[in-house]
């Protein structure tokens, strides 16, 4: 593998050289940023024009394997750890990636610019919209880091309408954020074995709620246990799947206080056939979140023919685009309302599938990486 301690690109010759910080991907938690750039990796090396270059960087680890994107080259480490990076970078200093024309910060984790293109994502505003769901560090950290991107990075891409126009109220901003939907992974086709795996993961034979969520504040699973004990809501399983985050959401502790029992079983972070078997098994999909920005189980859900139910946060209003059940923000009584009526109507689940199916089809990774490789021609 590479590694680099400094310098800035030479100008490319047969087409663009783009960098792509791949970092998240070996965090601790993951998360939706993690899946988020590694599968707009995979879109840009897909749809890459001709003599174009795709090279992922990440901090120094000893194992760099879980960042390894098919045709991309690297991915190359930088002559930090991702601690001292991370501090380096908060202060306009440290290595950066070589070789590159511009560079894609798919996180606002990003480095210095260097005296080449610099783009960053900004994935939402939940540090100046929603401070109380986050660590007052992490408040801190990422307004600082966002505040700086929008000073240094020469454009900045948000996943939503939503997050925009948040953005634009909140940060003082160089220019208009450049919108870039998301998509859904292709590992999360249903695998051949398919029946094994269910049987496996133990799903229950009937109907089941399911959610999908790093467990941590903002994800409002507080509201959907609630829910799930309202006495309108079908007595039915729950299934949560997803890693900790921070915070002090004990998801089977609070089970317990409602009364829920072994009616919810948490599942943890799955591998990606697990997630697709469980997906299509799913009766519907409980996006309660407080704040999103994009929410990308809403459009994997949708796009395995499953019917979703959110929270009417703007984002996943807009990612939902009318296919979704919406009810109030953090209201227990209406999610549990929407929930029971999804469950009890074959024929409201079919209309939600159906109309689930075209909204997701207007999404794909294939998409985003076209309208990325315009920016960095634009830009280079």
């Amino acid at each position: 593998m590479q590694t680099s301690t400094s310098g800035a690109s030479s100008p490319h010759q047969d087409g663009p050289r783009l960098a792509i910080l791949l970092e998240q991907c070996l965090g601790p938690v993951p998360g939706g940023t993690g899946r988020y750039a590694k599968e707009l990796a995979r879109g840009l090396v897909d749809e890459a024009p001709s003599g174009a270059q795709v090279r992922a960087w990440t901090a120094w680890h000893r194992d760099t394997s879980v960042a390894r994107v098919p045709g991309a080259e690297g991915p190359s480490r930088l002559a930090l750890p991702r601690r001292a990076l991370t501090l380096a970078w908060e202060r306009g200093l440290g290595p950066v990636p070589t070789a590159a024309d511009v560079v894609h910060a798919p996180t606002p984790l990003a480095p210095p610019r260097r005296g080449r293109p610099l783009v960053v994502t900004v994935h939402d505003a939940v540090p100046w919209t929603h401070p109380e769901t986050l660590t007052p560090r992490g408040v801190r950290w990422h307004r600082a880091v966002i505040g700086q991107a929008a000073r240094s990075a020469d454009a900045i891409v948000v996943p939503t309408q939503a997050v925009a126009d948040e953005l634009a109220r909140r940060v003082p901003l160089r220019r208009p954020p450049v919108v870039v939907g998301e998509g859904v992974s292709a590992a999360l086709e249903p695998p051949a074995d398919a029946a094994e795996r269910a049987l496996a993961l133990g799903l229950p034979d009937g109907d089941f709620v399911l959610t999908l969520a790093t467990i941590e504040p903002r994800k409002g699973l507080d509201v959907l246990l609630e829910a799930m004990a309202d006495q309108r809501a079908p007595a039915v399983p729950l299934l949560v799947v997803g890693q900790a985050g921070w915070g002090s959401v004990d998801v089977t502790q609070r089970a317990e206080e409602l009364g829920l029992g072994s009616r919810v079983r948490l599942l943890g972070r799955l591998p990606d056939a697990d997630l697709a078997v469980i997906l299509r098994r799913a009766t519907v999909l409980a996006a309660p979140s407080r704040a999103e920005g994009f929410g990308l189980p809403v459009l994997e859900a949708m796009a395995a023919g499953v019917p979703v139910v959110s929270s009417d946060a703007p984002a996943l209003v807009e990612v939902g685009g009318g296919a979704t059940v919406t009810v109030p923000v953090g209201n227990s009584g209406a999610l549990a309302d929407a929930l029971a009526e999804v469950l009890r109507s074959s024929e409201l689940r079919t209309r939600l599938v159906s109309a689930g199916r075209r909204r997701a089809a207007e999404f794909s990774w294939a998409a985003a990486g076209r309208q990325l490789w315009r920016l960095y021609a634009d830009l280079v």
